[in-house]
């Protein structure tokens, strides 16, 4: 008998995977237990349209766009086994799941670089599709990512999410910029306190708007 044909899979396929589900419910639940901000499905798939609706801006083609919001979906399933190099066991573990599947082997390969190559401590943009990744996983910035609602045993990350009132990624063409326009309740987190936590997630998604041929710009209350 041939081999079985490979599969055209979607984004759709992968938000109603059993399996993949499972593994971001529990990674979330690991991190809520250990007091880390929202990493469930809403996060995931914030994640995934905004990967895709950035290399569509960008002019992309579809199936980039495609394996890029798959990409983003998957991104944190290495949560479920540790946190630590979560972005490494995180591409482990997509690599036989999309094998299953019957995803052709060359975008298995361009979805799991692109999970390992998402965090800041090991990772940089190395194409359009972990550069899209990478820049719509770390302007999800927002309050009600906080898990932990006791204000008194907030720490920064809390405090830097649940003080972001508004946060929006901009993509300017005509200048070649995408800019991250960020609202802040002072009263609850400075500027610096934002920068002590984020400042490598920013130099990330300086190198990822560079993969795609534009400039970073941050804007953090009407200041760049």
């Amino acid at each position: 008998m041939g081999k079985d044909k490979k599969k055209e899979i979607t984004y759709r396929d992968i938000r109603k995977n059993k399996e993949i589900n499972a593994l971001i419910t529990q990674g979330n639940d690991v991190l809520r237990q250990l007091g880390y901000t929202e990493h469930s499905q809403r996060h995931a798939a914030k994640v995934a349209e905004t990967a895709g609706e950035i290399l569509v801006r960008l002019g992309y083609d579809g199936r980039e766009v495609e394996l890029a919001k798959i990409a983003g979906y998957l991104h944190d399933i290495g949560n479920s086994i540790n946190r630590h190099d979560h972005a490494h066991t995180g591409a482990l573990l997509a690599y036989p799941i999309l094998k299953e599947l019957g995803m052709p082997l060359k975008e298995v390969l361009t979805i799991v670089t692109a999970i390992g190559h998402h965090d800041e401590g090991t990772g940089t943009a190395v194409d359009v599709v972990s550069a899209a990744l990478i820049l719509a996983d770390k302007t999800d910035v927002r309050r009600n990512r906080v898990q932990n609602l006791v204000l008194s045993e907030f720490d920064i990350h809390d405090r830097v999410n649940y003080a972001a009132l508004a946060s929006s990624l901009e993509i300017v063409p005509e200048e070649k910029v995408i800019r991250m326009n960020l609202e802040l309740d002072n009263s609850i987190c400075s500027v610096m306190d934002y920068f002590e936590i984020f400042l490598q997630r920013m130099i990330l998604c300086k190198s990822a708007a560079a993969m795609l041929g534009y400039t970073f710009h941050l804007v953090v209350n009407g200041m760049r």
